[in-house]
């Protein structure tokens, strides 16, 4: 029996956004605002269940039409609380229901949401954890502590595997989940715990908070690893020990190294510190030892340290060929060198008109980025400035570009105080131009009273933007994990599906 077969008979009704044209769907009648209910009597927990029982040839799925059911009343007839009676709207009606089969066909559906059953949450209280950090006021999605195998194999989020039950194992190795990305932190056990702290109530199986034995038994799905290090904790030996264990696992494919990210917000948290310019300098001693004997041996470099822990060691970082593809680029290793990959294309000698132009960004990036439009500062008539944003929201503490909000904009630029202000595109929620803290591009807009845009996810894009006030493309990454918890508009299972057929 696989993990599938064993999930408990339960309802996980899914809103259908769109039915393709001709297709199967269409010819039964299926509309868009019905729901998925079961495909072969078996309930359905996301878009990898419903495309897994589509593989198996034959499906009969079966199709709910929402009914708007009667309005409940509330308060008491001739009380002193009858005043107070509200007709209350209640659930819609799944009762009217059809079915339609397909044989080795698409059925032609596009769902809501990409998960029907909710978001998997996580068991951990980790020392480091950014959601712990938070301020209050963020819109509630923020707060979400997500630890989900499958928006980890959908779109490379990584989970730490302690929340999985034993169907949940069965399932990523029935369905060949693979890859997945875990965060590994140490291959210290004991170490690994109390970094972590595991809620026990929250763990399903003892055995999944075992990080060696989860690695060992998922030995058939390739992982992407990653070890956020701590000073003086899983660093220097322990880093040593963790590279070492990781090496030996073949299913293993690389690990990313990434020093800790603290914000101003830890009452009641762990006294943790960051890195300090000459602990830096020796985690990138030692893990350059091992890149070394990695690429000596067999072929790669295996290991993968972050850039901010190059910038926060104030080394150059390492060539484009040293990325090899550049497969953890969200988790924060290569971005810049992949920005700067599309270099400064030919430039005009001068503009028709001045323009003055800002470049707003992170503390940690802003002397890099400095550097990187230099040839700019030749073109008459353009004035370029690159402006280090001190975080305001989250504290001084946060010196990434990514963290900083609207509030952070406001203290660091003044009104009128040039034609274009540029942010940079890892600022913006998915698909809008909403920064974490809900204000847009448009309320920056008036308040500076300036054109504000987006900068692009290569130094060649945010050239063109500077010079010509071109609309860049937008957040550098595509769907992810958080769009998952944060989009403004429904994800499209499309998505999901292009993700899916890039694994196999």
């Amino acid at each position: 029996m696989t993990a599938a077969e064993q999930i408990q008979d339960q309802v996980f009704p899914a809103p259908i956004k769109t039915v393709e044209a001709g297709s199967a769907a269409e010819r039964a009648g299926v509309r868009p605002g019905d729901v998925l209910l079961r495909v072969n009597g078996q309930a359905v927990t996301d878009v990898l269940a419903y495309r897994h029982l589509l593989s198996q040839g034959k499906a009969t799925l079966e199709i709910a039409r929402p009914q708007e059911a009667p309005r409940v009343m509330t308060g008491v007839p001739g009380t002193a609380q009858d005043h107070h009676r509200l007709f209350l709207p209640t659930a819609p009606s799944l009762d009217d229901t059809f079915t339609f089969s397909v044989e080795w066909e698409d059925p032609g559906l596009e769902f809501e949401e990409v998960l029907f059953d909710g978001i998997k949450k996580c068991a951990n209280k980790c020392d480091f954890c950014y959601v712990h950090q938070m301020p209050r006021g963020f819109r509630k999605s923020l707060y979400i502590m997500d630890d989900d195998y499958r928006l980890s194999f959908l779109y490379g989020s990584f989970v730490t595997l302690t929340n999985l039950s034993e169907n949940d194992i069965r399932r990523i190795e029935d369905e060949n989940l693979s890859p997945l990305y875990v965060s590994v932190h140490t291959a210290n056990q004991d170490l690994r715990q109390d970094m972590m702290k595991w809620w026990r109530l929250k763990v399903k199986d003892p055995q999944a908070v075992q990080i060696r034995s989860m690695i060992e038994r998922l030995e058939q799905i390739d992982l992407y690893t990653q070890i956020v290090l701590v000073p003086e904790r899983n660093d220097r030996e322990n880093l040593d020990e963790t590279v070492e264990y990781l090496s030996s696992r073949p299913n293993v494919i690389s690990a990313a190294v990434v020093p800790i990210g603290l914000t101003s917000h830890r009452t009641n948290l762990p006294d943790v510190r960051v890195f300090s310019r000459e602990e830096a300098q020796d985690t990138l001693r030692r893990l350059n030892v091992w890149r070394r004997q990695f690429l000596a041996e067999r072929g790669t470099r295996f290991v993968f340290p972050s850039d901010e822990l190059y910038l926060l060691a104030g080394e150059p970082l390492p060539s484009e060929e040293e990325y090899e593809g550049f497969p953890m680029l969200e988790n924060g290793v290569g971005m810049i060198r992949d920005f700067l990959t599309e270099g400064v294309p030919e430039l005009p000698a001068a503009l028709p008109e001045p323009r003055r132009v800002i470049l707003g960004t992170g503390t940690l990036f802003a002397e890099s980025l400095d550097r990187a439009v230099e040839p700019l500062r030749a073109i008459r008539n353009l004035s370029i400035k690159v402006r280090a944003v001190e975080n305001r929201t989250f504290g001084k503490v946060t010196t990434v570009a990514g963290l900083l909000t609207g509030r952070c904009f406001r203290h660091a630029i003044k009104p009128g105080e040039a034609d274009l202000l540029i942010v940079p595109p890892t600022t913006l929620r998915y698909g809008t131009e909403l920064m974490l803290d809900d204000v847009s591009l448009d309320d920056l807009r008036a308040e500076l009273r300036m054109d504000i845009r987006s900068g692009g996810s290569t130094l060649g894009e945010l050239t063109r933007v500077i010079l010509q006030g071109a609309q860049s493309s937008g957040p550098q990454f595509g769907m992810s994990a958080h769009a998952v918890k944060d989009t403004a508009e429904p994800i499209s299972v499309q998505v999901a599906e292009q993700n899916m057929r890039g694994q196999a």
